[in-house]
């Protein structure tokens, strides 16, 4: 079960399945991608993605999938690939919870979110040794990307998964905390996020983005951060942020 609130300028959407640890099948990434475009269609100024129970997301739910009929490329072409796409494009801050079991699809989704708070204890990595599966959701760039093909390959060969805080230690994730302080940090940021200057930070989210995919290197990204500085400038906080400076007040920024 995908839930969807929206309160203050903030979505919050939460995998509800803890009795298969939040496994998704192909109705559950439906309903998620239906979430994300409803939280889009709101204009809310933060999101937060998080799992109910002990596990974050353990993947894909494979009960009663029978490997002699199964659709792979319905599954990852057709639904997982887009809705990462989605997510990934969201038009403000997105952040994620995640304690517990983080694997397959569920490291995609996270893969897909701006900031991600993991809790110390959780557990990251791939699983499909034991499948004779390929780990898959951008899994491979993740861990090659951040850890090294050495490492990445350890990791794929063995199915030995990270804690939380090898993972962040590794450069994976923004923060190991506490697994029963990591609902109210996420929470926290997401809404200092959404008071924030929402343009700005979409400036710097695309900027990120073209660095991650390659399309930009250093001296385009610099041309980059140019280009939208003097798209901001005509924004309203824009000269809210520098009235209030020359103040010497908050500022009250209103993410246009």
């Amino acid at each position: 079960m995908i839930e969807l609130t929206i309160d203050d300028g903030i979505a919050r959407v939460t995998l509800n399945a803890p009795e298969r640890l939040n496994a998704l099948g192909p109705d559950d990434l439906r309903r998620l991608d239906a979430a994300y475009a409803e939280a889009e269609g709101a204009g809310v100024r933060a999101l937060v993605l998080r799992g109910e129970g002990r596990s974050f997301c353990a993947g894909r739910d494979i009960a009663g999938v029978d490997p002699a009929t199964d659709d792979v490329p319905a599954y990852l072409d057709g639904l997982v690939t887009p809705l990462l796409h989605r997510m990934s494009a969201f038009p403000a801050p997105t952040f994620a919870a995640a304690q517990g079991a983080s694997l397959g699809v569920g490291l995609g989704l996270l893969l897909a979110t701006d900031v991600v708070f993991v809790a110390e204890d959780a557990k990251v990595g791939s699983p499909f040794a034991a499948l004779g599966a390929a780990l898959d959701s951008g899994g491979h760039w993740l861990l090659v990307s951040r850890l090294g093909p050495h490492r990445a390959l350890d990791l794929i060969y063995s199915g030995r998964l990270l804690s939380g805080a090898e993972a962040v230690a590794g450069g994976l994730f923004s923060r190991a905390l506490p697994a029963d302080g990591l609902t109210d940090e996420v929470d926290a940021a997401a809404a200092a996020a959404a008071r924030g200057a929402t343009q700005a930070f979409l400036a710097s989210k695309r900027i990120v983005a073209g660095l991650r995919d390659g399309s930009l290197d250093l001296w385009s990204s610099m041309d980059a951060e140019n280009a939208a500085q003097a798209a901001l400038r005509d924004t309203a906080d824009y000269r809210e942020g520098f009235a209030a400076f020359q103040q010497k007040r908050p500022p009250h920024f209103t993410g246009r």
